[in-house]
């Protein structure tokens, strides 16, 4: 039986521009009061632990969730800015019902968003995302709520920083220290501009901070993981030994080396794959990665007796397939990571401290030990349109398919649709560079002119 399709929940909860539905106060009140009666199951004191990244709109919609979860008769632990994997931790560790992050990512200010945590500290499924919309909506939606006398209280959990420090500095290598590197760490003016530089130095390094004074407004913007040319440029200009990226929510990492260069999550993961295997420590006989990563990794753990198991794009999507493939190491070609020995969701902090403790141990420069394999050239295509989409229409359908076949087993396509905007995304592959922008640019061409030419239907329809 297949779940019905989600409304308001996408591949990373709920995201959209603040103020705006669903992105605004009514929604994430209802929301609260929903997801409460979700969890509210049993007959123990009922917490949720509500943390958010530094976007001006976490001031409207951490107060409207908190108020619905109290009137779901739940009680609310506020961590204030905290990343994405230290509110599934505290979640975990605090025995908390559920956890909710606020927060749109890397996406810029103007956008917000709220990811859901189960006690376990995993995302919910799709199936509890249906069930709780299916709450939002129901006619009977307030006889649900709490009694007056059962109404939840709200607190601060202060030491909610020092929780997360611990935490992420007990996965370094005991016995190991980082004194004698100096490391540019860009925060992205986000949700870890605290905790992140106080982890480094406090295991020893020389940090240079960037990208940590956040005024709500700057998050992401020119820095972080998805803008890391001035990081690059940083770690050249003060001769640093690493540049670390995270994103707004730190549950993203990309890394530059000392010569610049900047390396992605595909290089990351098989840096640590190769890492753990050696010590006995990689489960599940592969890495989990998305449909994105390049076939060059794919190829480079075939080398290694690993494979590779693909997902559709969405970190959630790689942690629900290591539960089922037994591995403990996944992540994105984005930089998402999901070290499952440590954590149950993407965490860059602590993904860029087992990249660390191989620079110490090799005691070579990371511009050796984080060039892994040649990535095979990638071109990736965006084609916005208008209406339904272009995708099923036969033309665009022939004409993957003949790029595909084109360039067999020498490269790859991957056309899909994006669970954000109205975008389609346009990824070729392949040895020969030249082949490989044709085939994306062929396909990209295809889409424009069915996407035009429906759009001309429908106003000849109209008319």
């Amino acid at each position: 039986m297949t779940t019905p399709a989600r409304k308001l929940f996408g591949t990373d909860g709920i995201r959209g521009t603040a103020n705006r539905p669903p992105m605004d106060a009514g929604t994430a009140l209802r929301l609260g009061q929903a997801a409460g009666r979700f969890f509210n199951r049993g007959t123990h004191r009922h917490r949720v632990v509500i943390g958010k990244d530094t976007r001006l709109s976490g001031y409207m919609l951490e107060p409207a969730l908190t108020a619905g979860f109290i009137g779901a008769g739940m009680d609310v632990m506020l961590v204030g800015p905290m990343p994405t994997p230290a509110v599934a931790m505290l979640t975990r560790s605090l025995r908390a019902d559920l956890g909710v992050m606020i927060s749109a990512s890397h996406n810029p200010f103007e956008d917000n968003g709220i990811k859901l945590f189960g006690p376990d500290g995993l995302k919910l499924s799709d199936a509890e995302e249906v069930e709780i919309e299916a709450l939002m909506d129901a006619p009977d939606f307030a006889t649900g709520l709490a009694a007056p006398a059962k109404l939840g209280r709200a607190s601060r959990l202060e030491d909610a920083p020092g929780r997360y420090i611990e935490a992420a500095k007990a996965t370094f290598p005991k016995g190991r220290s980082l004194e004698g590197l100096r490391i540019v760490l860009d925060c992205a003016h986000g949700a870890a501009y605290k905790v992140a530089p106080i982890v480094l130095w406090e295991l020893g390094a020389e940090v240079v901070p960037v990208g940590v004074a956040p005024d709500g407004l700057n998050i992401n913007r020119d820095c972080g993981a998805t803008s890391p040319g001035r990081l690059a440029e940083l770690v050249k200009e003060r001769r640093a030994d690493l540049g670390i990226a995270l994103d707004g929510d730190a549950d993203r990492l990309v890394l530059a080396d000392e010569q610049g260069r900047i390396v992605d999550g595909d290089q990351i993961l098989a840096l640590i794959a190769g890492s753990w295997q050696r010590d006995g420590r990689l489960k599940g006989g592969g890495v989990v990665a998305t449909v994105m990563s390049n076939l060059g990794l794919e190829r480079h753990l075939a080398g290694m007796g690993l494979a590779l198991h693909r997902t559709r794009v969405g970190d959630r999507y790689v942690a629900e397939r290591m539960r089922e493939s037994g591995c403990n190491l996944g992540g994105e070609q984005s930089g998402h990571m999901i070290l499952s020995d440590f954590a149950t969701t993407g965490d860059g902090l602590v993904a860029a401290l087992q990249v660390l403790a191989l620079l110490v141990e090799d005691g070579k420069p990371a511009s050796v030990v984080t060039n892994r394999f040649t990535p095979l050239p990638q071109k990736l295509v965006n084609v916005r349109f208008t209406g339904a989409s272009p995708l099923k229409d036969p033309e665009v359908e022939r004409a993957i398919k003949a790029a595909g076949e084109r360039l067999g087993a020498r490269g790859r396509v991957l056309v899909r649709a994006s669970g954000t905007e109205p975008l389609i995304r346009v990824m070729a592959e392949a040895e020969d560079e030249a082949e490989m922008r044709a085939a994306a640019e062929g396909i990209a061409e295809v889409i424009r002119l069915r996407a035009a030419a429906q759009v001309t239907r429908k106003a000849e329809a109209a008319e």
